[in-house]
């Protein structure tokens, strides 16, 4: 079985669709839905469409993702944000991924539902990104086994990059898959403009290599 935890934060306007989305996937799975206190009705909507909820005392993902990850029973582990879609079968590729010995977890390929050709660009250097050296971040998905998850003691304490600083280490142990076709991602974070934020994604990932351990 696989684990899927979801954490969330006022999400009841962007969880349906992906818990409708997670839903069409006929590999046996749970969803953990971790809720950091929300004041809609994020935990309401996912209660009524079968997922387990926990409350969390912290909105931070990475201690969000933790304390999922200890309620749950899967033999794997699939983080998903909110806002993001998991295509029809994808379930069924991480289980079938994850039988190969030698893969350890890793991610989906990202697209962003929006019609800019830039983000569709920066999607394409995400995917080359991803297969040469196994950083993936949130938003696409990442998956990963249940034993290497508690060896690995889980996501870092921190509240930025806490997707990359894992991956990083988890590619430690084998190698990471990027698998297809592609989830699809919210783009509202891009409201600013899609270049202007995409350059300060750049200045922070920067930041987060030279500080990172």
């Amino acid at each position: 079985m696989i684990s899927v935890i979801i954490p969330t934060f006022n999400e009841q306007e962007e969880l349906p669709e992906t818990l409708r989305h997670l839903a069409r996937n006929s590999t046996e799975h749970e969803v953990i839905v971790v809720d950091a206190e929300s004041s809609d009705g994020t935990s309401r909507i996912a209660q009524a469409n079968g997922a387990k909820v926990i409350n969390s005392p912290r909105k931070q993902r990475a201690a969000q993702m933790n304390l999922g990850a200890k309620a749950a029973k899967g033999g794997s582990f699939l983080f998903l944000h909110a806002d993001t879609w998991l295509p029809e079968g994808s379930l069924g590729k991480i289980e079938a991924i994850l039988n190969r010995p030698k893969y350890v977890g890793g991610g989906f390929a990202r697209r962003f539902r929006s019609p800019s050709l830039f983000l569709r660009m920066t999607c394409c250097f995400a995917k080359a990104r991803c297969r040469a050296f196994g950083w993936f971040l949130g938003d696409q998905g990442i998956f990963v086994r249940h034993d290497l998850f508690e060896k690995l003691n889980g996501f870092r304490d921190i509240d930025q990059f806490e997707d990359l600083d894992f991956c990083r280490r988890m590619k430690e142990y084998g190698r990471l898959a990027t698998l297809t076709p592609p989830v699809l991602s919210s783009a509202r974070r891009f409201r600013e403009g899609p270049l202007l934020q995409t350059l300060k994604d750049l200045r922070l990932t920067a930041r987060y290599f030279i500080t990172a351990p």
